[in-house]
């Protein structure tokens, strides 16, 4: 693994031979980091917006099922 620190980024170089999986969840969580590094909401603020939204998808998706 290389670690290098640009004037604008960070660059990682992995080996081809990672497991994808687990890379993206590694990315998906650093992307979250990132989006909510200036956020003033609370941990439960936004697992109280998580749930909501989660809620509100589903219930689409059920009633797309139930058309069909």
């Amino acid at each position: 693994m290389i670690l290098e620190r640009t004037k604008n980024e960070i660059l990682i170089r992995l080996p081809a031979n990672m497991d994808i999986t687990e890379l993206q969840n590694m990315l998906d969580y650093l992307d979250y980091k990132e989006k909510t590094a200036n956020s003033k909401a609370t941990p439960k603020e936004v697992d109280e917006l998580a749930q909501s939204v989660n809620e509100k998808i589903w219930t689409k998706f059920k009633a797309q099922r139930n058309k069909q």
